[in-house]
């Protein structure tokens, strides 16, 4: 079966952060609305361009269409809210949606027209940014895992990668409240395509009994039985950052790091960074 168009995914969309209590992540979204659509493996696996799977770039798109429409919006830390406006509907309607769009983009250019087209072009910014970092060499990749690791607030961060090590590329310590701290391994995974669940049982393998938590971050993305695999009852936990979410950061962070944020909200990639670091 063929990956859902961005229009198809409108309505599964609205009743997705509905259904989710009305606030969401990118990542519960996807879940839901795969549910909801009971989407295959294959279908949430196919692949756009580079490491994003069709699905999720389709629903990016879908997410962005209706915050133009008004009745979603997203906080800096990329968690999607109904409006109040949102709130009060139950279903919304594809067509009425996209002809929205479709107006704003045949609209004579205003003040108010240029910042929505700086909407619908942010939905492409992560694509350059994952470009630009899977150019670079797995030890640059690692070294820049280590610093987002450091701006994010860990400790004792060290790179410690080297053959015959179960696929550990370094460690570091998180604190929480100045009071716990626990002991974290971390792969880093410069990856083009869907990470599997046995690449993430692998590490898990690695890391028993070395460290509290582990956390693999990847320029790819992870299938949905990876997902379940790293929270499986019983098994260490592991937290997974995908490409998305590691550009994500990496914006969020705003500390010079390869991508800053302008005042109009275009989003610029700093190549030399990647290239030197």
């Amino acid at each position: 079966m063929m990956v859902p168009t961005c229009d198809e995914l409108l309505e599964p969309l609205f009743l997705a952060l509905h259904e989710l209590g009305g606030s969401a992540s990118n990542d519960e979204l996807e879940g839901k609305v795969a549910e909801l659509m009971e989407l295959s493996d294959n279908q949430l696996s196919e692949l756009h361009s580079g490491n994003r799977t069709k699905f999720s770039y389709r629903l990016a798109w879908a997410r962005t269409y209706l915050k133009l429409f008004g009745i979603i919006t997203n906080s800096s830390r990329a968690v999607w809210v109904l409006t109040p406006a949102g709130q009060k509907l139950q279903s919304v309607s594809k067509k009425a949606v996209t002809k929205f769009v479709k107006g704003l983009r045949e609209s004579p250019p205003t003040d108010e027209g240029h910042d929505q087209t700086t909407q619908l072009a942010e939905a492409r910014w992560e694509d350059h940014a994952l470009e630009v970092v899977r150019l670079i060499s797995p030890d640059a990749f690692e070294r820049l895992c280590q610093r987002l690791l450091r701006e994010s607030g860990f400790t004792s961060v060290e790179v410690t990668g080297k053959a015959g090590d179960g696929g550990i590329d370094g460690k570091g310590v998180v604190r929480l409240g100045g009071l716990l701290s626990f002991h974290v391994i971390f792969q880093c995974k410069r990856y083009q395509g869907s990470i599997s669940p046995s690449v993430v049982r692998d590490f898990r393998g690695a890391m028993v009994g070395r460290a509290d938590k582990g956390l693999l971050i990847t320029t790819g993305s992870f299938t949905r039985e990876a997902r379940r695999e790293a929270k499986r009852d019983g098994a260490p936990p592991i937290d997974l950052i995908d490409g998305e979410e590691l550009v994500a950061k990496l914006k969020e962070l705003r500390l010079g790091i390869g991508v800053e944020t302008q005042v109009v909200e275009e989003v610029v990639i700093e190549e030399s960074f990647f290239g030197e670091i």
